[in-house]
C-alpha cells in the first residue's frame, strides 16, 4: 500500500504538501485510507477475493469469445482423434478468416429440439464440385491427397457412401470425419453454413500420450 505523508497548517482548508487535490477526506481531515479499519487477515482475504473474482471474469470472457476446449466422443476422426481425447478450439479463428480444406473443426449439429457439437475434417469449400468414388475423392476432377487418413481404417471398398458430383454453395464447408466408414457427417447433413462452425481445433492436449498439433 502507497503511504501518503501528511503535514499540519494553520490553515485547515489548505491541501497539505505534494497532497492530490482530489483527495477525499474524513471529517476530522484526514485522508481516507483504503482498508481503514480491517485487520491485516481481512484485508488479505479482500485482496484474494478481488483476484479471484478478476480472474475468472478473464476465464469466462476467454471461453465465451476466444478458446473453448471440447472432449471427442465417437469414433468418427479415428485414428486421427480418440475417444476421450481433449481438444482446444480456437472460437476467433474463423471471424478473421475464411476456413480452409483440411481444417478439423467442431461443428453444431441441430436436429429438431436438441443440439451437440461434432468434431470433422474440412474437406470441400465454397464453389468446389466434390464428388467420391471407390474412396478417392475428388475436388473439381482433381484428385484430393489425404495424408490424415490411415489405410488401416480407410480400405478401397470400404469409405462408407459416395459422394455423387456436388457443388458447395457460397458460406458453407463439406465436411467428413477421418474414419470414413463410420463418421455422420456431410454425406448425410448436408453442407454446413460458417455460422455453423464453432472454431478450428488445433491442439489435443490430453492426454499426454495423444498431444499434437491438428
Amino acid at each position: 500500500m502507497t503511504n501518503i505523508s501528511t503535514h499540519s497548517t494553520d490553515n485547515d482548508d489548505a491541501a497539505p504538501s505534494g497532497a492530490s487535490g482530489s483527495s477525499e477526506l474524513f471529517g476530522d481531515g484526514q485522508p481516507q485510507v483504503p482498508h481503514a479499519g480491517l485487520s491485516p487477515g481481512a484485508r488479505a482475504f479482500f485482496d484474494w477475493v478481488v483476484v479471484v473474482g478478476v480472474a475468472l471474469l478473464v476465464a469466462i470472457l476467454v471461453r465465451t469469445f476466444l478458446l473453448a476446449h471440447f472432449i471427442v466422443e465417437g469414433e468418427s476422426m479415428n485414428s486421427t482423434l480418440s475417444p476421450g481425447d481433449r481438444v482446444f478450439v480456437n472460437k476467433m479463428s474463423y471471424h478473421l478468416h475464411d476456413p480452409g480444406r483440411g481444417d478439423v473443426v467442431v461443428l453444431h449439429e441441430i436436429t429438431g429440439v436438441t443440439e451437440r457439437d461434432l468434431i470433422k475434417r474440412i474437406i470441400g469449400l465454397p464453389g468446389d464440385e466434390i464428388q467420391m468414388d471407390n474412396c478417392v475423392v475428388r475436388i473439381n476432377g482433381q484428385v484430393l491427397l489425404e495424408p490424415y487418413l490411415d489405410p488401416t481404417v480407410v480400405t478401397p471398398g470400404r469409405c462408407g457412401q459416395g459422394i455423387t458430383p456436388t457443388v458447395i454453395p457460397e458460406d458453407r464447408v463439406f465436411v467428413m470425419g477421418d474414419n470414413r466408414p463410420g463418421s455422420h457427417d456431410s454425406r448425410a447433413l448436408g453442407t454446413i453454413p460458417f455460422d455453423d462452425l464453432v472454431g478450428r481445433a488445433f491442439v489435443v492436449f490430453w492426454p499426454k500420450s495423444d498431444w499434437q498439433w491438428l
